[in-house]
Formats: structure tokens, sequence, C-alpha cells
């Protein structure tokens, strides 16, 4: 299962979901369903100007955990 880091990756910049809404271009209904995993896909070039403006890595904000 792979799990979205997005609200974990704005505490560490102290960043608010309107601030990372305003500068990536998406609206506050598509950064909340990626905050509660409700999402089946993400556009890579999303994934990218995400990781941009968090200044981050994928991987910082895509997590894989083993389903038991």
């Amino acid at each position: 299962m792979i799990i979205i880091n997005i609200d974990v990756m704005l505490a560490k910049r102290k960043m608010s979901v309107r601030e990372l809404t305003d500068k990536v271009g998406l609206t506050m209904a598509n950064v909340s369903l990626l905050k509660n995993g409700k999402v089946k896909a993400i556009k890579l070039s999303t994934l990218n100007k995400i990781c941009e403006v968090l200044e981050c890595q994928p991987g910082d904000v895509l997590e894989y955990v083993e389903e038991k």
C-alpha cells in the first residue's frame, strides 16, 4: 500500500495547505483527497510540482507499506 505523506511534509516546511494549493495549482478538494489517501493515481507532473514546492524528493511524499 502506498501512503501519501503530504501533511507530514507540510508540517516540516511550516506551510499551509492553502499555500501548497496556490503554488502547485491544485484545488483544496484535490489536496484533501491526496492527504487522505483517497486517490488511485497521481500524475508525475503533479508529483514533480509538489516536490518542487516542498523542496523534497518523491520518496519523502510517497511511502510504501507492506500490507499484512
